[in-house]
């Protein structure tokens, strides 16, 4: 079996073990990723996808025939504490020919944001924390001994290419931003901040969670050209007052200094959450530029653009998906970061080299 058809395996299996079945039926156990997985050049992501409706961008995603397709989060809509109500939303969206299409024309990965994680905008304090991520790993078809299995928590990560003298190494990293999070401070009555949130600067705050910063500055020190970080929450944005990294100032300036202090190359975000898709560019002294792609809109909207002053081109508030291009054959390689909506077209893009995101060397 090559490694897309095992990846496939692992992604789709019997479609995340809520299609129905046979009575009796014996479902073959999940094939096992390989550690590292060939190279790939073009990947496809996107967010916040009602089970309730028609998701048609999914069709539009399998006609650019991505190598991988990364779910950000809201990948579901269960807001429940009944992982019976749970798993029945799952198997929705299971049932969806669009979603089935998808999955059989490319390997799938996924985290989870506030809404398939279990209520809206919830942190560690959601009870059902635990019970969820086995709802989640279930129907994503985690393998039996994944690492995501053997600790709190749904973060991971993946590697595609191994060849160091070409150097031509993509790393992937899916963050858990729920299961840890300290509780947001909610605006309340008359207030200078704006919407729901307000940033609250505490050092003792927390997005990650200690024990997932370790994991994630051991990630940052294994060698990769491209560093692809999958947060549910937008990370390069300007404070707007819904939830995301800007809500936490010392955990951005955390994640900014880890990437300096472990002199990690080739650092790039994905996001979703907003109902919007945009690229957002963040920069902070002593480190290259830190992009943020959101891709937040597989079939959901929001009426309200808000500000963003990091912003690059216009923003896309139509359903769309988020696509990344890598040319690894450039001596230089390149990486065209886009949002595509439901008819293919181009609504936000930027091409980087590798060179403009990473240290120089001394």
């Amino acid at each position: 079996m090559n490694w897309k058809l095992a990846f496939i395996a692992l992604a789709s299996g019997a479609l995340a073990a809520n299609a129905r079945e046979p009575a009796g039926a014996a479902k073959p156990p999940p094939a096992p990723a390989p550690a590292v997985n060939p190279l790939i050049s073009r990947i496809a992501l996107g967010s916040c996808a009602s089970q309730n409706k028609p998701q048609p961008v999914l069709k539009t995603v399998t006609d650019w025939k991505p190598e991988l397709f990364v779910y950000l989060g809201d990948n579901i809509y269960g807001d429940t504490r009944d992982m019976r109500v749970l798993r029945t939303r799952y198997a929705r969206l299971a049932e969806k020919p669009e979603f089935q299409a998808l999955r059989a024309a490319m390997p799938t990965v996924a985290t989870w944001d506030d809404h398939d994680y279990g209520e809206n905008d919830a942190g560690r304090e959601y009870p059902k924390k635990a019970e969820s991520k086995e709802v989640f790993l279930e129907f994503w078809q985690e393998p039996a001994g994944s690492p995501r299995r053997d600790h709190p928590g749904i973060y991971t990560s993946y590697l595609f290419g191994d060849d160091e003298e070409a150097g031509q190494r993509l790393q992937i990293i899916l963050l858990d931003t729920r299961t840890f999070r300290s509780p947001l401070s909610r605006n309340g009555g008359f207030t200078s901040w704006k919407n729901d949130y307000h940033p609250d600067p505490s050092p003792d705050n927390t997005i990650l969670g200690e024990t997932q910063w370790v994991w994630l500055e051991e990630r940052l020190r294994e060698k990769a050209e491209l560093r692809i970080i999958g947060t549910s929450i937008q990370f390069g944005h300007e404070y707007n007052g819904w939830e995301s990294w800007t809500n936490f100032p010392s955990e951005v300036r955390r994640m900014v200094d880890l990437i300096k202090e472990t002199r990690a190359n080739g650092v790039i975000f994905v996001s979703g959450d907003v109902h919007w898709g945009e690229l957002s560019v963040l920069r902070a002294p002593g480190c290259y530029p830190l992009h943020d792609l959101t891709a937040s809109g597989i079939n959901q909207e929001w009426d309200i653009l808000e500000p963003n002053r990091n912003r690059h081109g216009e923003a896309c508030m139509d359903h769309h998906f988020g696509l990344i291009d890598i040319d690894w054959s450039r001596e230089d390689p390149t990486v065209a970061l886009q949002i595509r909506d439901i008819t293919g077209r181009g609504r936000v893009s930027k091409r980087i080299r590798l060179s403009e995101i990473g240290f120089r060397s001394e």
